[in-house]
């Protein structure tokens, strides 16, 4: 049976300022990890975080850009693997931006997870991306601010 990490979050800036963090490599990797992202259809790109030996991970994430709307909607795929350079996790990221109460509903959607394969991970990454998306809203009051090293 396969498994989706659901999140819905809310944040006071705009839709544009929120779709700043997640497709600008140097604010993504703010947030989440190191990339080489380009919002471009087709776009190849990989996140790279240190190698975690006791998780088999690799710390590399293999993505491509699947579909893009400006300030609504990106998703792209998620292919991570063990420390012997096999994809374990082929999934799939789906973010979708709603502006609603003079802000902005994000939405994760994050799929292909399967009970027998991803039970820890599944958990791993649903709770990292509920601490790390939570670091938007911060970052972009501090990069108002002029506090943000972006």
């Amino acid at each position: 049976m396969e498994k989706s990490i659901n999140q819905t979050s809310f944040f006071e800036q705009k839709p544009s300022e929120v779709w700043e963090y997640l497709t600008r490599p140097e604010l993504m990797e703010l947030w989440l990890m190191k990339n080489d992202f380009q919002p471009i259809l087709g776009h190849e790109f990989q996140f790279r975080h240190n190698p975690l030996p006791n998780f088999n991970f690799s710390g590399i994430v293999y993505c491509k850009v699947l579909e893009i709307v400006p300030h609504k909607k990106l998703s792209y795929s998620w292919k991570g693997g063990g420390m012997d350079g096999k994809i374990t996790l082929d999934s799939i990221v789906e973010w979708t931006l709603h502006e609603k109460d003079n802000g902005t509903e994000l939405q994760l959607v994050h799929t292909g997870f399967t009970d027998q394969l991803h039970p820890m991970v599944y958990q791993i990454m649903n709770d990292g991306w509920r601490q790390n998306t939570q670091k938007i809203p911060v970052l972009i009051k501090e990069e108002k601010h002029g506090t943000n090293k972006a």
